[in-house]
């Protein structure tokens, strides 16, 4: 089974390639407060059409290069 995150495109400057970043809440483990922990990931985007702001659904995949291990399938609501 393929991970699948969700995101905002962050980044747009590369070609066929984005930065999304994807924000999850993380628990504290001694005071029991959420607090929220930012990850950005490259994205492979093969017709560059995601643009900064998008929200996106991205899937993992096989590395494609030095950095990339995610595929942008569509946007996400």
């Amino acid at each position: 089974m393929k991970r699948k995150l969700e995101g905002t495109v962050v980044s747009d400057k590369m070609q066929k390639t984005r930065v999304v970043a994807v924000t999850r809440l993380k628990k504290h483990p001694r005071y029991a407060k959420y607090y929220k922990v930012t990850a950005k990931f490259k994205a492979h985007d093969e017709n560059n059409e995601y643009k900064i702001g998008d929200k996106v659904l991205m899937e993992e995949v096989r590395p494609l290069s030095k950095d990339k291990r995610w595929n942008i399938l569509s946007k996400s609501k």
